[in-house]
Formats: C-alpha cells, structure tokens, sequence
C-alpha cells in the first residue's frame, strides 16, 4: 500500500507544483512592487473578458454533441456538484449571506480544478480513456455550474423591488457576460458543424492558453496585497465540503445509485475530490466581492488535496 500511494503521490506533486509556482510569481511580484495594487484587478479582467471566453469558446465549438450523451455521468457529476452548492448557498443564506456572496461561497465549495490539475491526473491515473469523462466534467463545471452561479450572484446584485425591473437588468447582464455568451457560441459552431481552423484556431488557443496561468497569477498578486486571511471558520467549512463532502457524495451516486461503469464512477469521483478551481475567485473580483475567503479556500483546498487526493486514488486503485 505503501509503495502505490508513493507512486500515485509524485505524479500529483509534479501536476500541482505548477499551481503553487504561478501563484507565488503573483505574490512575490506584488511584495516586491514589481507589480502594482491594481495588477490583481486588472489581470482578472483580462481573464474574464478576453483569454477565459477564448478558453470556452474553443472547448465548446470542438466537443462534438454526440460526445455530451452521458446522460448517468453527467447526472452523477452534476448532482455531486450541484448539491453540494446549493446546500453551501442555502446554508450561507441562513447564516445572513447575501446571495450573491452565498453563490461565491456554493462555488468555492463545489468547483474543482478540472482542467489544470484535472485532465493531466485523469490521464495519468486511468489512462487516455478517462479523458472523455473528464472533458465533460470540465464542460460542466466551467460552463453550467460557472453559469448557474454567475445567474445567481447577477440576481443578488439587483435592488430593484419591482420584479419584472429586476429581471430586465438581470437578463442584460447576461447576455452581455462574456463567460456565457462565449460557450453559448461555441456550442452553436459545434451544433451547426462549423471547424474553426487557421489563424482562427491558433488565436483562439494561444489566447485561452493564458486563462489558468494569469488566474493564478492574479490570485498570487492578491494574496501579496492582502496581508488578512480569510474567515478561518468559514474557509475550514468550504474545503471541507470540496475535499470530503463532494467526493463521498459523487462516490454514493456513481457506485450505488447510477452504476456507473467502473473507469466513469473512478474518473467522476478523482475530479470531484479535485481543490477549488480559479473560477470563483475571477468572478469575486469581477464582481467586486470580498475575495479573501475566496482565496484562502483555493490555497488551502489545493494544499491539503495533495493527501486527500493521494488517498482518494489509493481507495479507488
């Protein structure tokens, strides 16, 4: 037992030490002035508007439809997923949140790391056929359940009192979000059969290549500027719910509820136990919330995953 936790342990190490590398060059940046206060700010929004929709786009316009028909993984991942936010949502509510800071926090809890660290430990612990359920696990977490969450944080900003006000700026907001009109489009060049190629295909890869590094860049730069941690009580709660809660739930639906086949319920439960990935804190400082939480929980998540991930695969293999 000794020996394959050893083995499943370094390869994890190597795929994970990239994350901690790209967010201490944001921090030692911002310690050092190399970069300003604003940096953090300002390369999110980069993130948001240009490289993460390029990111999106370009998955969804080359997933063919006939690859999302996994009707048991995709409920199995997106019941794991998604109850695990609403319940974070519900509870952060009854604890006098507002719901558009609760839907960060249901975020924090339930959006794993699918694509950075994701895919690579997939690939290395199952093999190239567990690819397919990862990309449709990363298509939902980074599109539905990255949606669902900006409806919610878009509804909580409004203080219009006359519903059907609130409901015309909630909808301009949306459909003016780069991160949903983006996959969206995407989808429809899929659907319509349209093959993105040329310098097309190359501005679109070169562009969405730099999503996951500038985040963690971005979120290195704002652990630099911000010298107070986040709640400690309520960071605990939230890695908690990503690393323990949402794999045993996931674990539940796959082997016992779904059936799913062995590689597809292994693969769903390895990504749910995955840390938190970047997108809730590109949407915290997006959106102008309080991002320390945020960022305390994709820290520590990402720490401590290194043992409860090892263990999750050792479990499983």
């Amino acid at each position: 037992m000794s020996s394959l936790v050893s083995s499943l342990f370094a390869p994890l190490l190597r795929i994970i030490l990239p994350v901690f590398a790209l967010i201490f060059a944001g921090y030692a940046c911002r310690k050092t002035n190399r970069l300003g206060p604003n940096a953090s700010s300002e390369l999110n929004r980069f993130v948001v508007y240009l490289a993460l929709p390029a990111l999106l786009f370009d998955i969804m316009a080359t997933t063919p439809w006939h690859t999302l028909d996994q009707p048991a993984f995709i409920a199995v991942f997106g019941l794991g997923a998604g109850g695990i936010f609403l319940l974070t949502v519900l509870i952060r509510l009854k604890q006098s949140r507002d719901l558009a800071d609760a839907s960060l926090d249901g975020l924090n809890a339930a959006y794993p790391n699918a694509g950075f660290i994701g895919l690579p430990l997939c690939m290395l612990a199952f093999g190239h056929a567990s690819l397919a359920p990862a990309v449709i696990a990363m298509i939902m977490t980074v599109c539905v359940l990255f949606a669902v969450a900006i409806v919610l944080i878009e509804l909580g900003l409004q203080t219009e009192k006359k519903f059907v006000a609130t409901l015309g700026k909630v909808f301009r907001s949306l459909v003016t979000n780069p991160l949903l009109f983006a996959p969206f489009a995407g989808w429809l060049c899929s659907g319509a059969g349209l093959t993105i190629s040329g310098g097309a295909d190359t501005f679109l890869k070169l562009l969405g290549a730099a999503a996951s590094p500038c985040a963690l860049v971005a979120l290195g730069l704002f652990l630099g500027e911000k010298s107070e941690g986040g709640a400690a009580k309520t960071t605990t709660m939230l890695v908690l719910a990503k690393l323990i809660a949402q794999p045993l739930l996931t674990w539940w639906l796959a082997f016992h509820v779904f059936a799913l086949p062995v590689l597809w319920a292994k693969t769903a439960v390895i990504l749910s136990a995955l840390p938190t990935g970047t997108g809730p804190f590109m949407l915290a400082e997006f959106y102008r919330r309080e991002a320390a939480v945020t960022s305390s929980t994709i820290l520590f998540s990402t720490v401590i995953s290194l043992v409860t991930v090892t263990v999750c695969l050792a479990a499983l293999t």
